[in-house]
């Protein structure tokens, strides 16, 4: 069942992120709006845009969330993969999708120290 639905939500979120998904939206909006006037501007003519539109986006978040979900595992993996394979890397970095809000404003501040230091070394040479 999780393959299936990854799987799925993979190729609808390729697909919906294409320029023909774009034009289709387009283009059902377009036409939902030229039907204002058959339906006399009607609650129900505008009920029917946004149920539709929410019940689409309610879907979609789920669908997009896995695909993101998923490629983000990936490219943890793929990261932690490089500095394990470099000897000079600090391997405590892998893995940093765990640490606490405070522990990774912590790295942000060391980060932030280095890149001023190497800025300042450039600076000077």
């Amino acid at each position: 069942m999780h393959e299936l639905f990854r799987k799925v939500a993979r190729r609808v979120s390729l697909a919906i992120g294409t320029p023909i998904a774009f034009v289709i939206a387009v283009l059902t909006i377009i036409a939902w709006s030229a039907m204002g006037p058959l339906f006399g501007y009607s609650d129900t003519w505008q009920l029917i845009i946004n149920t539709s539109t929410t019940i689409v986006t309610f879907l979609v978040v789920f669908l997009i969330q896995n695909t993101q979900n998923h490629d983000s595992r990936a490219l943890h993996l793929k990261l932690d993969e490089l500095l394990r394979s470099i000897k000079t890397a600090r391997n405590t970095m892998v893995d940093l999708e765990e640490l606490t809000d405070e522990e990774l404003a912590r790295l942000e501040a060391e980060f932030r120290r280095v890149r001023r230091q190497a800025t300042r070394t450039a600076v000077q040479s």
